[in-house]
Order: C-alpha cells, then sequence, then structure tokens
C-alpha cells in the first residue's frame, strides 16, 4: 500500500503554467507534489509557438485593450528568468529568436497607423531593413515593411525541461485521480490508490480540467475549447521567420515560427487568421493547400518543392467565455481548498503563478514542514508535434 503524502500544495497538470507554479511554490520554501497523467508539457504548452507576447498582436485595431495591459510586462519576465536574474533561473533554455517581427507585405498599410498610436506598442517597435530582416525575408523582390517587436519566441520542449528539474522530486506521474474527502470536504486527492493531502489543491490541467472537476462532482468554473488548426512545414530550403503576416484585420493573416527539428532541419510553424474558424473548418488537404498558396503568394523565392506538410488540430482550454471570445489574463478560480485555472497563454504563465501564489498569502498559507518525499514515478518529457507527424 503506498504511503500517505502530506504536502503544502498538490499541483495537477504539467504544463508550462503547473510546471511554474510549482517552482516558484519551491523557490519559496513550499513542499509541493505536481502530478501528471500524460507528459510533461504535451498538451498545449508544447503545441504553442513559443512566443512570449508583449500584446502587440492584441494591439492591431490601435486599442489598449485588457490583452495588452496584462500581458505587457511578460517579456520582461520572461527575460530576467533566462537571464537567471529572475523569479525563477531558465539560464541554459534555447531562446529561438530574441524578436518577434510584424511583417506588412506590399503596399498594404493594413492598421499600422492606429497600431503604432498604441499604448501597447509605443516605444517598443523599430523597422528593420537589409541584413537586418529575418533570414527568410532577405530577398530583393521583398517589397513590404517588417517591424521588430520587443518580444522573444522559445524553444517550449526546453522550458519544459528546465522547468522539470527545478521541479525535483515532486514531479509525480499518475493516471487514476480521486477526491479525498473528510466530512464532505476536499483535502486532497488520491492519486493511483496513494492519498495525497495538502493545504491547496491547484488544478492547471488545461483541457483535461473539465473532467476533472467532473470527478470532483463540481460544475464550475466552466471551460471553454477555442479550436486551432495549425500547419507545419519541415524542409531544407526553410530559413528561420519569426513574424506576424498582416491582413487587413484585426487579427494576423498568418504567424510563422522556426523550430529545430531533430534531423537538422528547421520547421515553420503556422498560426493567426489561417489557423482560426476558416481554417478549423477545412481538412487536413485542404488546409494545406491553403497556407502553400498563402506562401507562394507572400514568399514565392522560398523553394517549396521538397517540404514536407502536416497539420494539427489544438483546442485551447479556457474558462467559459460569453462567444468563445479569448480571456484577458489568466484565470484562477477558488473553492475551499481547491483552485482551479488557466493560463490562457504560455506568456502568462508567471501572472498565473502571482494569482495562485497572492492567494495562499491572503489565506496566510505558509509552508509547513513535512516528511521527504516517497521516490516517485515521473512522467516523460512531452514531445513536439512535428517530431511525430514529419519524422
Amino acid at each position: 500500500m503506498p504511503s500517505v503524502i502530506s504536502t503544502d500544495v498538490l499541483i495537477v497538470g504539467a504544463g508550462v503554467a503547473g510546471l511554474w507554479l510549482n517552482a516558484r511554490l519551491r523557490r519559496q520554501g513550499f513542499s509541493t507534489v505536481l502530478v501528471e497523467n500524460a507528459t510533461l508539457g504535451g498538451g498545449q504548452s508544447v503545441k504553442s509557438q513559443g512566443i512570449i507576447h508583449g500584446g502587440a498582436k492584441y494591439a492591431l485595431h490601435g486599442a489598449l485593450t485588457g490583452a495588452s495591459e496584462a500581458i505587457a510586462d511578460m517579456p520582461r519576465r520572461w527575460r530576467e528568468a533566462l537571464a537567471g536574474s529572475g523569479e525563477l533561473d531558465l539560464s541554459g533554455v534555447r531562446v529561438l529568436s530574441e524578436a518577434h517581427y510584424l511583417w506588412s507585405p506590399g503596399t498594404l498599410a493594413g492598421n499600422l497607423t492606429s497600431f503604432f498610436a498604441s499604448k501597447a506598442v509605443r516605444g517598443r517597435v523599430d523597422q528593420v531593413k537589409g541584413d537586418d530582416l529575418p533570414p527568410a525575408l532577405q530577398d530583393r523582390r521583398f517589397k513590404g515593411k517588417v517591424y521588430r517587436l520587443a518580444e522573444l519566441v522559445v524553444d517550449v520542449p526546453s522550458v519544459i525541461e528546465r522547468l522539470a528539474e527545478l521541479g525535483g522530486d515532486g514531479l509525480l506521474a499518475g493516471q487514476h485521480i480521486e477526491p479525498l474527502l473528510e466530512g464532505n470536504k476536499l483535502v486532497g486527492l488520491r492519486v493511483d490508490g496513494r492519498e495525497i493531502r495538502a493545504q491547496r489543491i491547484v488544478l492547471s490541467a488545461g483541457g483535461g480540467t473539465a473532467a476533472l472537476l467532473t470527478d470532483l462532482g463540481l460544475s464550475k468554473p466552466a471551460m471553454q475549447k477555442r479550436p486551432l488548426h495549425m500547419i507545419i512545414a519541415k524542409g531544407p530550403s526553410l530559413k528561420p521567420l519569426y513574424a506576424h503576416c498582416l491582413g487587413g484585420g484585426t487579427k494576423p493573416r498568418i504567424t510563422v515560427t522556426t523550430h529545430p527539428a531533430a534531423d537538422g532541419n528547421w520547421v515553420w510553424y503556422m498560426g493567426g487568421d489561417i489557423a482560426e474558424a476558416d481554417g478549423v473548418a477545412r481538412t487536413p488537404d485542404e488546409q494545406i493547400a491553403t497556407a502553400q498558396k498563402e506562401l507562394a503568394q507572400l514568399l514565392p523565392w522560398i523553394d517549396m518543392s521538397q517540404t514536407q506538410w502536416a497539420t494539427l488540430r489544438v483546442d485551447r482550454a479556457e474558462p467559459l467565455q460569453s462567444g468563445l471570445t479569448r480571456p484577458d489574463n489568466a484565470f484562477v478560480f477558488e473553492e475551499g481548498r481547491l483552485m482551479v485555472g488557466w493560463p490562457t497563454k504560455l506568456a502568462l504563465a508567471p501572472d498565473f503563478a502571482d494569482r495562485v501564489i497572492n492567494s495562499l498569502e491572503r489565506d496566510g498559507i505558509r509552508p509547513i514542514a513535512t516528511e521527504p518525499l516517497p521516490e516517485l514515478p515521473k512522467p516523460a518529457l512531452g514531445v513536439p508535434a512535428w517530431e511525430q507527424l514529419l519524422p
């Protein structure tokens, strides 16, 4: 019979949000156990593009939205962590690009006038030309304008690996999770038959949170899933590109990030408007054909003849919003010892941790001396989709 574990905070869901929170708590002296029923970061996290947004994307209509304001400080906090001088030591994590770019093709001005007037981007955008252009846009046929955003792009698998190291001995692979009740009050969870008691229980399992809430007999908070149909391209002629390509609307026409594949090729991972409503309705073949047509029009000098293609359907799990709109901030719901939350974006993982830690401080939750943890079965690291779909 497995031993009973007592810990300060029990977290379920080892995406970047759960891993970041876990590392922050451990750094503050809390004992933690982080449970994952699949792979570390293998849900939404490893399927993200790795962009640490600073709000620029949300300011394309020229207004300073709640999202722009909430997310504006995230690049600074991530950069400090990546330098080893922030709230966590993420030194050694691979940074794919020190900047993300805004790319206006041809003579299209788009919404740039109102965009540059926005408080969200004022003072944090510079036009680049010539040798300073992203490698994929350094062609004499390129006639557009490119602006450097004060955002960065990280290699998500290396982020997950580093956060897992910071999790120490507290990571637990567990399949069957049940409520542990005393007098109808939740005091912990039973994981694969092992009792784990905690001062607070945090659910940060992304898309898996709805099922966990059902298992716990709870109907709130309600969750929504915003579907995306992402495009993946891999080939020897692809060059690094980290950019939002402007269309005529308030969303990027296409967002491209570039990632290293295990075989030495570059992978273009593409989202933006092309991956949303109309893209979700397309079959994989139709989505690939749409992307090929877009890229042939936007980047005709890139040889795609030896490129492999795939698509990936991703459900972004978030707190329910009217009209399936995107939430502006990280979200945490509290009931008794239970806290349920979603970061809503990779970049907002620090904000999610802030909200949980602020709640602990408000309630006077302090680290309590506990017995050392027994040796626990560890979850494996998540693998990027392109290594599975385009090996």
